[in-house]
C-alpha cells in the first residue's frame, strides 16, 4: 500500500481531535457535528461548554476523544511516561493518538506561540504512518523499530501526552503492556 492508499484527513479549524479520530480508525466516522453532540452529552447543563472552543471551532478535549472511542467499542488508554515504550505489546495497540505542542500559523508566517495538537499514527498493511492533520500526506514512520523511536522522541517533549487506542477488553485486561514489563 503506498502512502496515496492511507486514509488521511487533513487540518481544518480546530478539529485536529476529529481528525486525529478518523486517522486512528481510518475512516471517515466523526464529525465536528458528532463531536459538538458529545459534548453537550459530557456537559448538559454548562452554557459555555468545558470540551470545546467557546467560539465553536473545536479544540476538543480528551474526553470528547475517549467518549468517541468508547461508542466504536474502543478506548483510550493514557500513558505513563515513566514507562519505556519498549514495554508495550504493539500487536494489542490498534492505534496511538498523541497531544503535542505546535506552533501557531497564519498562512505562511509561524508566529512564536505554542497551541496543543492531536495526531494520529497507525499501523496500515505492516508500517506504521504518522497521520497528523497538518502533513500534506501520511508520512511512513516504518516497523515496530522505527515506531518505538518516534514515539520516544514525541514523548522526550515535556507536554507531550499519548493515548493507545485499543479495543475494551484489551484495556480491561491490560494486554497492551508486555506481561515481561508490567511492573516498569
Amino acid at each position: 500500500m503506498n502512502e496515496g492508499e492511507v486514509f488521511h484527513e487533513k487540518q481544518r479549524l480546530e478539529l485536529c481531535a476529529i481528525h486525529a479520530l478518523n486517522n486512528v480508525l481510518q475512516e471517515r466516522v466523526f464529525t465536528k457535528e458528532t463531536a459538538d453532540d458529545i459534548c453537550k452529552r459530557l456537559a448538559p447543563q454548562c452554557v459555555v461548554n468545558p470540551h470545546r472552543s467557546m467560539l465553536g471551532t473545536g479544540n476538543y478535549d480528551v474526553n470528547v476523544i475517549m467518549a468517541a472511542l468508547q461508542s466504536r467499542e474502543l478506548a483510550a488508554v493514557w500513558w505513563d511516561k515513566r514507562r519505556t515504550v519498549q514495554s508495550l505489546c504493539l500487536c494489542n495497540v490498534q492505534g496511538f493518538i498523541l497531544n503535542v505542542p505546535s506552533r501557531v500559523s497564519l498562512g505562511i508566517v509561524s508566529l512564536p506561540l505554542r497551541r496543543r495538537h492531536w495526531l494520529a499514527v497507525r499501523r496500515v498493511n505492516g508500517q506504521y504512518y504518522n497521520l497528523d492533520s497538518k502533513l500534506k500526506n501520511p508520512v511512513c514512520i516504518g516497523a515496530e523499530a522505527e515506531l518505538r523511536a518516534f514515539l520516544t522522541e514525541q514523548l522526550s517533549q515535556d507536554v507531550a501526552e499519548m493515548l493507545l487506542v485499543v479495543r475494551q477488553e484489551v484495556e480491561e485486561d491490560g494486554s497492551w503492556l508486555n506481561p515481561d514489563n508490567s511492573q516498569n
